[in-house]
């Protein structure tokens, strides 16, 4: 019996979203939206072993999700499409939208309270340019240096209680972090408003802001 064209192009999207299945695939994406990545760097970021990771790559290459290059011995790894964003944020949005176990989850990380509406990326590019906003980059110091969105402060969890006495009281502050499943921004908003500081979360995080076509600096380029 012949395969319709229908189920044909059912089946290949179906393969997209096998690909998206696991939790270590979305991690992966996650990294991978901040930049390219060798695969013992990306096993060392999301704590899985080389084989399991290699085995997870190939699993998203299959699905087209991500394409690689090879750098003499190494095989590095990218994002294909940037629409890949989109979709992983499309997940996001459905699952708060529908699941009561993503409500409460993100309510834990909220202190149990409804977190604040997050400031979209034009409005912070807006606030940026009048100096109206402090800017925190809640990813680690290596993805920071890579790219960050310019004026941003790279800040960890641990490191908020020590950097309170630096921050103005009477400017909002603005976290961000890797993009629709990073719990970092989350986190660090919580502990500011817990300090009676205005804080909140940016909509998206470096991904999106640079693929907006929006400026970052590297380490290689002046703020």
């Amino acid at each position: 019996m012949s395969t319709s064209p229908k189920t044909a192009l059912l089946e290949e999207y179906a393969l997209v979203a096998r690909a998206l299945s696991a939790p270590a695939r979305l991690m992966l994406l996650e990294q991978l939206a901040q930049g390219e990545r060798g695969v013992e760097a990306l096993a060392d970021k999301t704590g899985l072993t080389v084989a399991n990771c290699s085995q997870h790559l190939q699993q998203l290459r299959r699905a087209g999700l991500v394409t690689s290059r090879r750098d003499g011995k190494a095989v590095i790894y990218r994002l294909t499409d940037a629409k890949t964003l989109q979709l992983m944020d499309l997940l996001r949005i459905l699952a708060e939208r529908n699941l009561a176990q993503v409500d409460r989850i993100l309510r834990g990380l909220s202190g149990g309270e409804d977190a604040p509406e997050p400031v979209s990326r034009e409005d912070l590019a807006a606030r940026l340019a009048g100096g109206s906003v402090t800017v925190l980059d809640m990813r680690p110091a290596d993805e920071y240096a890579s790219a960050h969105i310019p004026g941003a402060r790279n800040i960890t969890l641990d490191d908020l209680d020590h950097i309170l006495p630096t921050l103005d009281p009477g400017t909002e502050i603005v976290a961000y972090c890797r993009g629709p499943y990073c719990i970092y921004a989350h986190q660090a908003v919580t502990a500011l408003r817990r300090h009676g500081l205005s804080a909140k979360r940016l909509d998206g995080g470096l991904p999106e802001w640079r693929e907006d076509g929006r400026p970052v600096v590297t380490e290689t380029t002046p703020a």
